[in-house]
């Protein structure tokens, strides 16, 4: 029986002040997956977490409990269960050389380097071992023609001679779009995104028009982001959550690692300073 990886893909924020194009992903083995959920699932349960769980939902009162969940969901990517995964871009870095056709399409571009990328799955295996990959994306907003084209390149990973190599697999029956609020590690996954977004961007920063402090909405979430990047910590101490993971002089790491972090940039572009965060 072929051994079978998990990836479960979001996405967030497309526009940000000094990042954007925010990918996520969550790798978990088929033979992990049940119990991580129903783990996953008793914690809401026990918090009384009934309704989806989502950034865009943390407040003051919610607080500790998203803290308490996103400590069960890291305790399961520390015993290395579950992998995780974000990308993203940084606006100075500007793309040159692109078609329109490429301009258009790239948000299935990314999100195609993501996949093929983020994981290290050409290190995943060995020859003689078929890995197949089930791919579980959080709903894609283009038309259905635009994300069957874009399901087509990423089943052309089959042909790729390292993916073949090490074994790895992608069948067509196995790339699906789902609905997050059926599935809890895509609703942990955006917990995680979304924070990464916000802090990245500033938002914690952020204060309602004509006021002189924070609200308590942004104020909590800042709270949750602090409390995520702790248990990053506690894998990498001194995590910088604005740059690529290290890989440790061993390109195996970006398969071997429970989290890592892929800033995107452009084989081709321009660098435009005035587009980043002035240094503190």
């Amino acid at each position: 029986m072929a051994l079978e990886y998990i990836i479960y893909t979001d996405e967030s924020e497309k526009k940000g002040k000094f990042y954007l194009n925010f990918y996520g992903g969550v790798l978990v083995r088929s033979s992990d997956l049940q119990p991580v959920i129903d783990r996953l699932e008793q914690y809401k349960a026990g918090l009384n977490l009934h309704r989806e769980v989502k950034w865009q939902k943390v407040t003051e009162n919610y607080l500790e409990k998203y803290k308490t969940l996103v400590d069960g969901f890291f305790d399961e990517v520390t015993a290395g269960r579950v992998k995780v995964r974000v990308m993203f871009t940084q606006n100075q870095f500007i793309p040159t050389g692109l078609s329109p056709d490429q301009r258009r399409a790239e948000y299935h571009l990314l999100y195609y380097q993501f996949i093929k990328h983020a994981f290290g799955l050409r290190f995943a295996g060995t020859a003689g071992q078929e890995i197949q990959v089930r791919l579980n994306m959080d709903q894609l907003p283009d038309n259905r023609e635009q994300n069957a084209q874009f399901k087509a390149y990423v089943l052309g990973l089959n042909s790729n001679a390292k993916f073949c190599s090490a074994g790895i697999r992608f069948r067509a029956d196995a790339i699906a779009e789902v609905q997050s609020h059926d599935h809890v590690l895509l609703q942990c996954l955006d917990v995680v995104l979304g924070a990464m977004a916000f802090c990245l961007n500033d938002k914690h920063k952020d204060k309602p028009p004509g006021k002189r402090r924070r609200g308590k909405r942004t104020i909590a979430k800042e709270g949750l982001y602090r409390h995520i990047r702790t248990r990053i910590c506690q894998l990498y101490p001194n995590f910088n959550i604005g740059e690529t993971t290290g890989k440790g002089g061993d390109w195996a790491n970006v398969w071997l690692h429970p989290y890592r972090h892929w800033k995107f940039v452009p084989a081709e572009h321009a660098k435009d300073p005035t587009r980043t965060k002035p240094k503190n």
